[in-house]
C-alpha cells in the first residue's frame, strides 16, 4: 500500500492528456479551436485545471551571454477544478484566441527556418505532477504581411531565415515581450551596398507597423552600418500601394544617404 501511494504521488498511472486540433493552422488575431480528452488512470484523481498555452522559442541576450528559452505568451484556463474517476474520460472544447503579434511560422507552404511554435496544454493535479501535451502550429502571414513579403520576393530577396528575439523596439507599441526578425538575402541589384535585409511586423487589428533594418556594407571610405525604417501598412488599402516601388525607393535613399551606391 505504501508503495502504491508512493507510486500515486510520483504520477505513475495517474491520468493523460491530449490536445486534438481541428486544423493546426491559423492567422494572427485569429484561433485555434479543437478539444482536450483527459483520460482517467487507475487511480481517481482531483484535477486543479485544464490551461491551454501558446509558446514558442525566443532568443534572450544578457551582458555577458546568449541563449534560448521557450516562452510562453498566451495563455487560457478551459477548466476548473473536477473529480476525475479512474478510467473516466473527459472531453473539452476549447477556442484558442491567437494574439495579434504572434510570430509568423510558415510562408508559401514552407517552415521559416528557425521558427518553432505550439500549443501546450497543462494539467494540474492536486498533490501529483503536472501531465501536459504539446502540439505544432503553423502560423501564415495575414493579407497585409502577405504584400510586403511578396514585394520583397519580386524584388529578388531571399528568404534566409527567421528568429524572436526578447525586448522591445524603441518607438514601436508592443503587446508581447519580443519581436520576430525575419531575415533576407540582399536582392542582386543590392548585393555590393546590403548584407542582408531584416524584417519585423508588429501587428493590431486594423494595421501593421513595419520595421526594416538594413545590415550595410562597408567600403574603403564608408564604415558599414545598419539603417532602419518604420513605416504603418492600413490592412484595407494596403492593396492600393505599389510596395515594391515604395520599398526599392526607401532602401536605396537610406544605402546613398550613407555614401554607398549600387
Amino acid at each position: 500500500m505504501v508503495f502504491k501511494r508512493l507510486m500515486q504521488a510520483m504520477g505513475v498511472g495517474g491520468p493523460s492528456v491530449e490536445t486534438v486540433l481541428a486544423n493546426p493552422h491559423c492567422r494572427p488575431g485569429g484561433q485555434l479551436e479543437g478539444r482536450i480528452q483527459v483520460a482517467g488512470g487507475d487511480h481517481g484523481v482531483d484535477i486543479s485545471y485544464v490551461a491551454l498555452g501558446l509558446v514558442t522559442r525566443v532568443e534572450v541576450e544578457g551582458a555577458d551571454s546568449e541563449y534560448n528559452t521557450t516562452q510562453e505568451f498566451a495563455r487560457q484556463q478551459v477548466t476548473g477544478p473536477f473529480r476525475l474517476e479512474a478510467g473516466q474520460r473527459y472531453d473539452v472544447p476549447f477556442r484558442f484566441p491567437v494574439p495579434w503579434e504572434t510570430p509568423l511560422t510558415d510562408l508559401y507552404g514552407q517552415r521559416l527556418h528557425g521558427m518553432t511554435m505550439g500549443l501546450r496544454t497543462e494539467l494540474e493535479v492536486a498533490r501529483s505532477v503536472d501531465s501536459g501535451d504539446l502540439d505544432a502550429v503553423s502560423v501564415h502571414p495575414l493579407p497585409a504581411q502577405e504584400r510586403l513579403l511578396e514585394a520583397l520576393l519580386r524584388l529578388g530577396f531571399r528568404f534566409a531565415r527567421a528568429d524572436v528575439e526578447r525586448g522591445h523596439i524603441y518607438g514601436v507599441r508592443q503587446s508581447l515581450p519580443f519581436y520576430q526578425e525575419i531575415e533576407f538575402f540582399p536582392a542582386p541589384q543590392y548585393a555590393r551596398a546590403i548584407n542582408q535585409l531584416e524584417l519585423t511586423f508588429v501587428t493590431e487589428p486594423r494595421q501593421t507597423q513595419v520595421v526594416l533594418e538594413i545590415d550595410k556594407r562597408g567600403g574603403v571610405l564608408a564604415e558599414g552600418r545598419d539603417a532602419f525604417g518604420r513605416f504603418t501598412v492600413d490592412h484595407a488599402t494596403v492593396d492600393t500601394i505599389d510596395w515594391a516601388a515604395q520599398l526599392d525607393a526607401w532602401i536605396r535613399q537610406s544605402v546613398q544617404r550613407r555614401g554607398l551606391f549600387f
